[in-house]
């Protein structure tokens, strides 16, 4: 939180912010959507949601990126979605087909290079 203060005072910053992460990164990413009433965008890689009554202080645009093969990520996912859709916010999500959590690191067997390309 305070580092997004401090990006959005810099002299050489347009006062604008926005936030992507990966697995834990992209947990924080939801948070930072959810406390951040001025994000501008939250683009989550397979993060971890807020709980469902979070969801109503989201204001950024979010593009969510999971994983089809994500157990722990997926189940808290519906719940998180509804309760999103339901306070009208904007979002967009994405499962890639035959994909594990960390499909985008491409320092890992779970690579999936089309999937990373894509997304």
């Amino acid at each position: 939180m305070a580092a997004s203060h401090w990006l959005k005072s810099r002299p050489d910053a347009t006062g604008q912010l926005g936030a992507v992460g990966f697995c834990y990164g992209g947990g924080i990413v939801h948070q930072l959507a959810a406390r951040l009433p001025d994000l501008g965008a939250a683009v989550p890689f397979y993060g971890n949601t807020p709980a469902p009554s979070e969801a109503a202080k989201v204001k950024a645009p979010l593009l969510v990126h999971l994983a089809s093969i994500d157990e722990r990520i997926n189940a808290a996912w519906p719940a998180y979605e509804d309760a999103l859709k339901a306070a009208g916010a904007t979002s967009a999500v994405h499962q890639y087909a035959g994909t594990q959590h960390g499909f985008n690191n491409d320092t890992t067997p779970r690579c999936d290079a089309a999937a990373a390309g894509l997304a």
